[in-house]
């Protein structure tokens, strides 16, 4: 993404379209990180490892979809929210309903809080022709934010039910889906400082669920 992340002007001064950093460098740093990640992938169970080397192609693939689809944010939702897969299974061993429903609620999550993140670049990336779901969206987004976020929590809580998570698990899924509505019903897709805001706003979402299944398996 350097060459586009160059020609955009919240990104143009990241590390390697602004020229701090070379490609080799990165290249080099992605291996580090690679090994690392490696080396905790092949201490858990085989089926975690089978996933970790599975997600592989999804995240080779991602940044291209920028380039040939207006839904990279779905893509993203694929790759970003894998670890509820490979937990679930780090502890179990198998693959169940309630990592699978976590999973996808993420990956709804994901098109809700990127999209609004996408807002801010869709000026810059119209002119250079790079596709987002905020340019497919456009003035339509309010409504599509509702859904995205409605059917997050929906999955989330047919997630915490099917783990058989006490009631208070609803303590933090509560004010989570509140936040996310918030977020839909408060933000101005045309003000970048806005977006930024309601899309930083998510690591409160994160807390919150994380504190209700914590609270759910406890109580």
């Amino acid at each position: 993404d350097r060459d586009s992340d160059g020609r955009v002007a919240r990104t143009r001064l990241r590390p390697i379209p602004s020229g701090r950093v070379s490609v080799r460098q990165a290249a080099v740093f992605m291996a580090a990180q690679l090994a690392v990640g490696a080396a905790i992938l092949f201490s858990l169970n085989r089926a975690s490892v089978i996933l970790g080397l599975a997600v592989l192609g999804l995240i080779a693939t991602y940044p291209y979809m920028k380039r040939i689809t207006y839904w990279p944010q779905l893509f993203l939702g694929l790759n970003f929210n894998w670890g509820a897969l490979i937990g679930w299974t780090a502890v179990t061993g198998r693959i169940a309903w309630p990592a699978a429903l976590l999973y996808l609620g993420g990956i709804c999550w994901t098109l809700g809080y990127d999209t609004i993140y996408a807002h801010q670049d869709k000026e810059d990336d119209a002119r250079i022709g790079v596709k987002s779901s905020a340019l497919a969206l456009g003035g339509r987004t309010r409504p599509f934010l509702f859904g995205f976020y409605g059917a997050a929590a929906a999955l989330w809580l047919a997630a915490g039910l099917a783990a058989g998570l006490d009631r208070v698990f609803l303590i933090g899924l509560a004010p989570a889906a509140a936040q996310l509505a918030w977020q839909a019903a408060c933000v101005d897709t045309e003000n970048p400082i806005d977006c930024l805001a309601k899309f930083r706003s998510n690591r409160v979402v994160g807390w919150l669920l994380l504190a209700g299944i914590v609270a759910g398996h406890v109580l």
